[in-house]
């Protein structure tokens, strides 16, 4: 299996996941670059895997569709380009040979959900959208921050070695409030200089991996008394709550 990040707008990416006979694409939210990039490879698309509603997340998708009779899969309670076969937690996808498990991660929307698969050429994976990004977790729309670090704490109790690919390049802006909340983690100190130089030379920081985002991503590490007093200072409160920590802490990086 070969995983590639396909670019498009301005920092989204398309994950195509294929082996070199048939593909699966996430979240296309414009057909172009995954029709030029069929047609280069002589590979068929065979599925669609939507993780939540918003439009640079499914623009694409009827067009792909059309194109090329791939099936379609999005979230069980979100408005989706129909035709498609929705899916809610404990569902499964099978496509590729793989089985993917159907997690449910509400807060960035009502609906979100992810793709878990356990084993690609012997490294797990999730595909996640917009619930947790390298450094980072998306903005709560629909969501409420209760729900959101339910989501993320879910997400953090996948295998270490799970490959993390969300679809923004969102990394550098998210270290960047990372070392804000946790300037004496040398991990996360480590890891953004890699991440600048990775950009420097225009590549790909993602995907990351769940133990990586464990010591470096402070949305993942609200129980940890760094982050904690942290979020608490700037937002002015004595809660050790950790929904209110979390809270402080998202509404801090709204505004940073």
């Amino acid at each position: 299996m070969e995983l590639i990040p396909l670019p498009v707008f301005s920092d989204n990416y398309i994950w195509l996941l294929h082996n070199h006979e048939r593909a699966l694409v996430v979240d296309p939210g414009e057909p172009t670059a995954v029709l030029a990039w069929l047609e280069e490879h002589g590979v068929v698309l065979d599925t669609i895997l939507i993780t939540h509603h918003h439009p640079d997340h499914t623009g694409g998708v009827d067009a792909l569709r059309n194109a090329t009779g791939a099936k379609v899969f999005g979230p069980l309670n979100e408005k989706m380009p129909e035709p498609l076969k929705r899916l809610g937690a404990g569902h499964t996808v099978e496509v590729l040979g793989l089985t993917f498990h159907v997690l449910e991660v509400p807060g960035h929307t009502a609906g979100h959900i992810a793709y878990y698969c356990e084993d690609i050429d012997g490294e797990p994976l999730v595909f996640c959208g917009d619930t947790l990004f390298s450094g980072g977790c998306g903005r709560l729309f629909e969501g409420t921050p209760a729900q959101m670090l339910k989501s993320l704490e879910q997400l953090s109790r996948l295998p270490d070695a799970t490959r993390v690919c969300c679809t923004h390049e969102y990394t550098l802006s998210n270290l960047r409030f990372a070392l804000a909340v946790e300037p004496d983690n040398m991990d996360l100190t480590q890891h953004t200089a890699h991440c600048k130089s990775l950009r420097e030379q225009n590549l790909v920081t993602l995907p990351s991996s769940i133990g990586l985002e464990k010591r470096i991503n402070p949305f993942l590490r609200t129980a940890q008394d760094t982050v904690a007093r942290a979020a608490r200072a700037h937002a002015g409160a004595a809660s050790n709550d950790p929904v209110a920590v979390f809270a402080a802490l998202r509404e801090w990086k709204n505004r940073f």
